[in-house]
């Protein structure tokens, strides 16, 4: 079984959303030579904020390195200027930066340092976002209960603004981590209760992700046709929004059942269109080192199927299974 949960964002970026500083209206009188630096220093910063933001955009590994220093800037910047809501801010971008490079250790450092500042100036929704990530990178740590607590922070700041969307995420990773810590029926009760948010906002990416999750808990609690069920209603949902990655594993998840199931036929047909999908998306990485570690993810997608033409060999072994089986495991090799 692919049993992967899913520990997405749903549609936030792990970088927060730039917030570049405004002049701000006061009555106390202030020397117009520090204003005019401090504007200076917002300004200076504000332009190495979108240069970072720029580079960013462009998604490779090189560009990722080279923006670290443009909000390395601006973080100094707005340091500087005392600008505490814009140097927080910079310290998610940051930190979401090495989330994405494989930094996990050093996003945890900048998000610490950004998670008093929101609270400090009583940004609620700043707040529970960082929390959120935070417990995002610790469960890529393996940090399970760490992750949890955080979690547990986030959910009721969200709940309490009236962030749905960010709402139904918490629920879906704190499932997430509980299935991953064996604990499946408490993790379905997390996936039941952000499936309908997702359903009544109308976040279609979040229901298909959460559908596939819930099918995988069934699995592996060997309800095999209950697991199908959710697998097929989340098929059509993940081809609507066109969420490639989502719609191979919930093809590779439905050939795991089928296979289970003795339906080998129909299994080899849903593997090989989910390998389809992995292929297709491997040639689209620009970067050498996302390019690997995406290769490196996707592994026991071509074990299973390789395993599975071995085993259609042994009942028909004049049908050319075994020479698929080595191509397939060509295929697995090459980078």
């Amino acid at each position: 079984m692919f049993n992967y949960a899913q520990w997405f964002l749903g549609g936030m970026s792990i970088a927060l959303l730039v917030q570049l500083s405004q002049p701000v209206a006061t009555a106390v009188s202030v020397d117009k030579g520090l204003q005019t630096a401090q504007t200076n220093s917002n300004d200076a910063a504000a332009k190495a904020l979108v240069e970072g933001t720029q580079l960013y955009q462009q998604g490779t590994t090189e560009a990722l390195r080279s923006a670290l220093p443009k909000f390395e800037q601006a973080l100094k910047l707005y340091r500087e200027a005392g600008a505490r809501s814009e140097e927080a801010s910079t310290l998610n971008w940051l930190g979401g930066i090495y989330s994405e490079l494989g930094e996990k250790q050093k996003a945890l450092e900048y998000f610490s340092q950004s998670l008093p500042l929101f609270r400090a100036i009583g940004a609620r929704s700043e707040e529970a976002t960082t929390l959120l990530f935070t417990g995002i990178v610790c469960s890529d740590l393996g940090e399970k209960q760490k992750a949890l607590e955080y979690f547990s922070q986030s959910l009721p700041l969200f709940r309490a603004i009236g962030a749905r969307s960010e709402e139904a995420t918490t629920l879906t990773n704190i499932g997430a981590v509980y299935s991953a810590l064996g604990e499946k029926q408490k993790a379905l009760e997390y996936f039941s209760q952000s499936l309908p948010m997702y359903r009544a906002i109308g976040d279609r990416r979040g229901e298909g992700g959460t559908l596939t999750n819930i099918g995988s808990v069934y699995s592996d609690l060997g309800e095999k046709q209950k697991a199908l069920e959710y697998f097929s209603q989340s098929l059509p949902v993940t081809r609507a929004v066109g969420d490639r990655i989502q719609e191979a594993l919930t093809l590779a998840n439905i050939a795991s059942v089928k296979r289970v199931q003795g339906n080998l036929t129909e299994a080899l047909t849903n593997i090989e269109s989910s390998l389809k999908i992995i292929e297709s998306l491997r040639t689209k990485i620009v970067s050498s080192e996302f390019r690997t570690s995406y290769f490196a993810s996707v592994q026991n997608y071509y074990q299973f199927y390789i395993d599975l033409l071995m085993q259609l060999h042994k009942t028909d072994p004049n049908s050319g299974y075994d020479i698929k089986a080595s191509e397939a495991s060509e295929r697995a090799r090459t980078r």
